[in-house]
Formats: structure tokens, C-alpha cells, sequence
């Protein structure tokens, strides 16, 4: 097998948020009001493929840190001073004018016959569309050919995954479903793995070791990564140096952790939300899992305004109305049974 620490891969965004770019978004969604935009899916799924590919060992490159939209040409020339290995382009496809949801789905690759890695970019794109098919149970379209300039103006293999279509209702739910984007996100990273002939490391727990202030490396980058996510500003450089020691102590605070500032599998667990259903949520609760759980009730539909991982009252509201919405007991709770519905459900339908 190759060595992953051999490999500089590069993951990049289309669009973007702040502003969020013009007509990449879904129809207005009934139920919320809104639509669902399409760089809220791309800038997720990046994240979590570059975590994907931290964990095997590689190293990464961010090619738009920037939540606003960046030029292509701006982008293939950060790629190309950067002397990638290869490059993966997340993005979400559309069918028709934009304004109405319609039958088309399932996910597909794009390479371009005009990199200078053409071969190699068009196997990148097979390997990446049969993992992510299977990783997500999302129907595939095809592996096709396309000349834009991420894919024909860099100087290294270059894919283009559209992983679903924003005018299909069902795949416009899972744009948000952070079960639906690691899978995506993993499914990527397997076909990287596969296209370089590197041992991809699944995301299990046991995968994950014991770190703690002055350690450095790439589970140092992965915490630094998942922090963030979780309202942190730190710097990704993956030295656990004294801003993610405090850092680390304060999530362990809010999530009911021993607070010693070493990250083993509790806390890994926490961060990760490997196994969201171990935790009862109700009004109260504080936690990475309630963060977790209100972006499923969004993904499924259930107005939710604050991502901030705190049980208010618009969080049991939504909770109730699943509850009563799937025949379950309408107490606010999330338990077991509440837990295996939401793991389980697609969300609400068309109306």
C-alpha cells in the first residue's frame, strides 16, 4: 500500500454563503419558508472530507477557506502553486429553471478529456462515483466528461462530484442530513484511497487515539477542524498548543466530560457524534448530540432557526411535532424510541 503522508489532497466548494451565491439554492421549501442553499451542503461535506482524509494520514489543502464565492480562476491558480496531488470539487446539481421540484436525481462525477491528467482523473472520478453510491444509498447517474476550469486548468487529477439535484425534494432534505454528508464525505474519501492505492481508515472510534496538550499531527488538525465546528476560533495547524487545550476543557464542560483537557474516547465521542443515541435529550440540554439532533430535525424539515446545540423551546417544539408526526409518545424527550425514528425517517414529505 502507498503512503498517505505522500499525497497533498486538495478539497474545494463551489459557491458560496456571505453572499450566498445567486440561484444555487433550492425552490422554497413550504414547511420552512426558505430554501435550503446549495454552498450549505458543499462547505459541509468538504469539511468532513478533509477530516476523512486527516484521519488516513493524509495531507490536506483547503482551496476556498472563504464562506463567499471565489473566482475559478483564482481557485485553479491557488491549486496549482500548491502542487496538489489531486483535487475533489463538491457541488449540488439542479434540474430545469430552478423554481420547482421534479423528478430528477441520483449523483455524478465529472472529470475533464482536457486536464493533462486526463486518464487519471477520469479513474479518480469512477473510483469516487462507485464509493460514494455505495456509502450514501443514493441512486448513480454516470461518470461523465465536463470542461470547466477546475477540472481542465489544473495541474493535477481533478473530480467534480454533484452528490444529489436541489430540484429533487428528497435530495434536497439530505443536503442538510449531517448523517447523509459524512457519508458522502467518506464515501470520497474511500475513492481517493482506492485511486491512490492508500488503506482507508473507517470512522470508528478505535480509530482515534488518545491526544493531549503539546501533541501534535494530523488528530491534533481533526480536533482543531471539529472545534471549530462547534463555535471555537482556532487555528488549524495541529499543534495542541494552549488556545486548544482551553478549548478542549470548555467542550468537555458543556458536554458533561471530565474536564482534563486530553481528548480520548469520550470526548472523541462527543465530537464526533458517533453514537448520538446514547444521549436522552429534553428542554435543558447543552450538548454536541442536541446540536447533531437539531440539524436532523432541519434536514427533515422541522423549522429550526438556532443550530447552537442548546434544547430550547423551538427544539421541543420541533421534537413534538416528529413525535406526533410518526406516532410516537409526545413528550419532548428524545430517547430510544424517538432516537430510532429520527435515525430512520426521511423526513416530512411533499406537500
Amino acid at each position: 500500500m502507498a503512503n498517505a503522508n505522500n499525497f497533498l489532497i486538495g478539497a474545494n466548494d463551489e459557491h458560496g454563503l456571505n453572499p450566498p451565491t445567486a440561484g444555487k439554492r433550492t425552490p422554497i421549501i413550504s414547511y420552512l419558508g426558505r430554501s435550503f442553499y446549495e454552498n450549505e451542503f458543499n462547505r459541509a461535506v468538504k469539511y468532513e472530507f478533509v477530516l476523512a482524509c486527516l484521519r488516513c494520514g493524509y495531507n490536506v489543502y483547503d482551496v476556498k477557506p472563504e464562506i463567499q464565492d471565489l473566482s475559478v480562476s483564482t481557485r485553479v491558480v491557488r491549486v496549482n502553486r500548491a502542487g496538489l496531488s489531486l483535487l475533489v470539487t463538491f457541488a449540488y446539481n439542479a434540474f430545469g429553471a430552478g423554481n420547482n421540484f421534479n423528478s430528477a436525481q441520483g449523483i455524478e462525477v465529472y472529470y475533464s478529456p482536457y486536464n493533462s491528467y486526463a486518464t487519471q482523473s477520469r479513474q479518480l472520478a469512477e473510483e469516487v462515483f462507485e464509493n460514494v453510491v455505495q456509502f450514501s444509498g443514493r441512486p448513480g447517474r454516470f461518470v461523465g466528461q465536463l470542461s470547466v476550469g477546475v477540472l481542465s486548468n489544473v495541474n493535477c487529477p481533478s473530480v467534480l462530484l454533484e452528490a444529489g439535484f436541489m430540484t429533487n425534494f428528497e435530495e434536497a432534505k439530505l443536503m442538510l442530513n449531517p448523517v447523509f454528508v459524512n457519508n458522502v464525505a467518506e464515501g470520497t474519501c474511500k475513492g481517493v484511497c482506492d485511486f491512490l492505492g492508500v488503506n482507508y481508515v473507517p470512522r470508528r472510534i478505535e480509530n482515534y487515539p488518545t491526544i493531549r496538550r503539546n501533541d501534535s499531527g494530523n488528530f491534533v488538525e481533526i480536533l482543531q477542524y471539529l472545534l471549530n465546528q462547534y463555535g471555537y476560533n482556532l487555528s488549524t495547524d495541529g499543534i495542541f498548543g494552549g488556545n486548544t487545550y482551553r478549548a478542549v476543557l470548555d467542550f468537555q464542560k458543556n458536554n458533561n466530560l471530565t474536564q482534563d483537557g486530553i481528548v480520548g474516547r469520550k470526548t472523541w465521542n462527543a465530537l464526533l457524534n458517533l453514537n448520538p443515541s446514547a444521549n436522552v435529550l429534553k428542554r435543558g440540554s447543552r450538548n454536541s448530540a442536541v446540536l447533531f439532533l437539531q440539524r436532523l430535525l432541519l434536514s427533515f424539515l422541522y423549522p429550526i432557526t438556532s443550530l447552537d446545540g442548546i434544547f430550547g423551546a423551538e427544539t421541543e417544539s420541533a421534537v413534538r411535532s416528529f413525535q406526533n408526526e410518526n406516532n410516537l409518545d409526545v413528550d419532548g424527550i428524545v430517547g430510544r424510541n424517538t432516537w430510532n425514528a429520527l435515525l430512520n425517517s426521511s423526513g416530512r414529505p411533499q406537500n
